[in-house]
């Protein structure tokens, strides 16, 4: 991602996260974003190791405040790591963090002996990680239809149903007003309006995501988990935990779908869901994680567990077709760690319940063209160039727009619970008990692959699904 758009997300999550100083990394490079003055590292041993390893480097080398280097918090979460402050995150601005990154070159030796991961960045696990306006839904005619529209299906769901959690935001309050959604249950949305009545940033992506699901197999168990209702945002030793406690309220489930996660600059995963990962593992559960946004080949985790050996039949890495799915979307990362594409642009589905309008307003964009370099008309040139993600706005005036319902979003959040459904669909349809099974069964009795960047992955496409015409390219100056 451009780092200069990167920039103008940072102010968006910061202030999801006011209490947090937040630096963007690596340095000052516009890949990922993490707690400033704060490093992870396993409890124990290893915690000791990472402290007293810090204050001797910056003793040596000046490079900081030994006695700055201190535990934050107790020990004995379930995500198995602790927080060390290595200097004063209120020092300096969002421009990268010395101290941090000396703190990680300090571990460099010890992590080599040990052949494995020591200390981390506390890096920001987000919904939204991209700065691309198509982030935003965006309102649908009255008598729109849901794409997909939701699969015919007979009876109601019994003991054999898959069960299906979705880990985001929770549920509008009158979501059961939409009838896929009626037997869907969770945790209720936190604070969906502000003083003024406009509805918060990404309130409504958790209902959107369960409406998907529903559509494409309506005979699921869905619960909604609200473990990221701070606007999409959570810091990375907070999101191991939450992901325990999701499974933890009602048991393991068949499929967990999960549209957030993070860069972070390494091939080996992140330190603070380590824990919970070795758990799936173990468990039957299939994650399936949307690949991210950022239009990459770099790892996103946690979907990149897709490519590690020992998760390959326990996590799918989803990325995003185009509106017409004859290729990837442009936002959609991309690479061999990303095992199959769904629909993921101008989808429709429930934002809100339809007992409520609620308005949403949306600040004009800068951007004249697609930050990727695609001539086709994508998600970012549809309607136009609006979007919360720039901060300023310029001197255009704001627009207010009313949802009723239901709205149209593009992104991997909502490719990966397309995915998640013909799983479901698919263990209804064959009795299949066991969802890792049924995830093997899918793809390889895909009868659509699609070329991404010169690779032919499996096309997961609902039955339902209509492919949106996108228009021919458009002239450039």
């Amino acid at each position: 991602m451009p780092p200069q758009r990167f920039r103008e997300q940072f102010g968006q999550i910061q202030r999801s996260l006011p209490d947090v100083p937040l630096a963007m990394g690596p340095d000052d490079a516009g890949e990922f974003l993490y707690e400033k003055g704060v490093v992870l590292a396993r409890e124990g041993e290893e915690a000791q190791v990472v402290e007293d390893t810090v204050r001797g480097h910056f003793r040596t080398f000046a490079a900081g405040v030994p006695d700055r280097v201190r535990r934050l918090g107790p020990a004995g979460s379930r995500s198995g790591v602790v927080r060390i402050q290595v200097s004063d995150p209120g020092e300096g601005d969002a421009a990268g963090d010395p101290a941090v990154a000396g703190a990680l070159r300090a571990l460099a030796a010890v992590e080599g002996r040990a052949g494995r991961r020591v200390v981390s960045r506390n890096h920001v696990v987000h919904i939204a990680v991209n700065a691309c306006p198509g982030d935003e839904p965006v309102p649908v005619a009255r008598d729109a239809r849901p794409n997909p529209a939701v699969s015919e299906t007979d009876g109601e769901p019994g003991e054999d149903a898959a069960r299906v959690l979705v880990v985001d935001t929770g549920l509008m309050h009158d979501y059961r007003s939409y009838p896929p959604l009626a037997r869907t249950q969770g945790d209720a949305q936190v604070a969906e309006c502000d003083d003024d009545g406009i509805l918060r940033q990404y309130c409504g992506h958790g209902t959107f995501i369960a409406g998907l699901v529903a559509a494409v197999a309506p005979h699921t168990g869905i619960t909604v988990s609200g473990a990221l209702n701070d606007a999409g945002a959570v810091l990375e030793h907070e999101f191991g935990e939450k992901l325990f406690d999701a499974v933890d309220a009602g048991g393991w489930p068949d499929v967990l779908s999960l549209s957030a996660g993070t860069t972070n600059g390494r091939t080996d995963g992140l330190l603070g869901v380590d824990a919970f990962m070795r758990e799936l593992r173990r468990q039957r559960t299939l994650l399936v994680a949307a690949a991210g946004n950022n239009g990459s080949a770099t790892p996103f985790w946690p979907a990149a567990y897709a490519d590690l050996p020992g998760y390959e039949d326990a996590v799918l890495s989803v990325g995003a077709l185009r509106a017409d799915g004859a290729s990837g979307a442009c936002f959609s990362n991309h690479g061999g760690w990303v095992k199959a594409y769904a629909p993921g642009e101008r989808l429709t589905s429930a934002l809100t319940g339809f007992r409520t309008p609620v308005p949403y307003v949306y600040q004009h964009s800068t951007y004249d063209t697609c930050r990727y370099g695609f001539s086709y008309a994508c998600t970012c040139h549809h309607p136009r160039h609006t979007g919360l993600l720039s901060e300023d706005g310029g001197s255009a005036k704001p627009d207010q727009v009313m949802f009723e319902g239901l709205a149209q979003w593009s992104g991997t959040s909502f490719a990966a619970p397309v995915a998640v459904g013909m799983i479901a669909s698919h263990m209804a349809a064959h009795g299949e008990r066991d969802p890792r099974a049924a995830r093997r069964q899918l793809l390889d009795s895909a009868d659509a692959f699609v070329e991404v960047r010169g690779a032919h992955k499996p096309a997961l496409l609902p039955p339902t699904w209509r492919p949106v015409r996108v228009p021919a390219p458009t002239a450039r100056p």
